[in-house]
């Protein structure tokens, strides 16, 4: 059975940019992560205000999404009180909404695995205090 991989911004942005210092690294999981990856519109937003000024950046991250790469798995609307709830609670670090949204998809894909640069996810645990599968360099 394949498990799903949830995608943060970093490596997504370090995936776009050749000259990211995790380009290579995430290169090389990408290369065996089977599509799609899941994300939420929170880490497409951060990713194309982070790569705003690559050529075509945005279109490139729209590219992976037409392509069936990334599908965006993810509904606020619906999940608005447990996001509200893991910002709060994470109130100390701070949480982003990127990364609360991320933390709520974990709780609602069973063995989902985050593949993120951002350290915090060591700390982030879900509502039945799991910590969160990561692949990270």
């Amino acid at each position: 059975m394949r498990y799903p991989v949830i995608l943060d911004t970093g490596p997504l942005v370090a995936f776009l940019n050749s000259r990211d210092t995790h380009h290579e690294w995430t290169r090389q999981q990408w290369a065996v992560i089977k599509p799609p990856l899941l994300t939420c519109e929170s880490v497409l937003a951060e990713a194309c205000y982070l790569i705003r000024n690559a050529h075509d950046g945005a279109g490139r991250v729209f590219e992976l999404m037409s392509r069936g790469v990334l599908r965006i798995d993810f509904n606020l609307a619906t999940e608005l009180d447990q996001v509200k709830g893991l910002i709060k609670r994470y109130s100390n670090i701070p949480m982003s909404l990127a990364d609360a949204c991320l933390v709520r998809m974990v709780e609602k894909h069973a063995r989902a695995t985050v593949l993120t640069l951002d350290s915090d996810f060591k700390l982030y645990r879900t509502h039945d205090r799991r910590m969160i599968p990561v692949i990270m360099p």
